[in-house]
């Protein structure tokens, strides 16, 4: 798996975590217990810190970076979904950002928010707790009960795959 250093800017990888052999990880950048980074995902960190806290999944295409002024942070227990892109923004516990969507410099995700598939949150834009940012530009409407629990069992789903795929991915051709 190409996990690069920066000059002095070196990866920090909880043994716990696992990082696909497709994906690509450099820099100032933080990967906690149990996280798991899907193929073809980047986490760039050549101009800030980018933090993944605990059993957070970075899925498949997602890029995710950062500017020497904004760090990217992604709490515990997250989900963001294939092809996401995220810059200089902060992304709380609990979190789930659907597929291709786009969250931009300063943009917050609070505890428990979700960012909609192909949704753009703006720079600056805050989605709190308990609210769905959906569209282009993203707009906010109250989350479901349902949306919200999904969150918890789909971070789950990805713990339990970060184990599997540790265990028993092997090349075979």
């Amino acid at each position: 798996m190409p996990i690069y250093a920066l000059g002095d800017l070196v990866p920090t990888i909880d043994e716990t975590a696992f990082i696909h052999p497709d994906a690509v990880i450099i820099g100032n950048v933080t990967i906690g217990a149990q996280s798991s980074v899907w193929p073809c995902a980047v986490l760039r960190g050549d101009g800030g810190e980018i933090r993944v806290g605990a059993r957070t999944s970075i899925q498949d295409g997602s890029i995710v970076h950062t500017t020497v002024l904004t760090p990217t942070r992604i709490g515990d227990d997250c989900v963001v979904g294939h092809l996401v892109h995220l810059e200089g923004c902060t992304i709380e516990d609990g979190c789930l950002v659907g597929s291709a969507s786009v969250v931009l410099h300063d943009a917050i995700v609070r505890t428990g928010g979700v960012v909609g598939s192909n949704a753009v949150v703006p720079d600056k834009m805050i989605v709190p707790t308990g609210s769905v940012a959906l569209g282009v530009p993203a707009k906010l409407r109250e989350a479901t009960p349902e949306t919200l629990a999904g969150i918890a069992i789909g971070a789950e789903h990805y713990v339990h795959q970060t184990d599997l795929f540790r265990s028993q991915l092997r090349l075979i051709g």
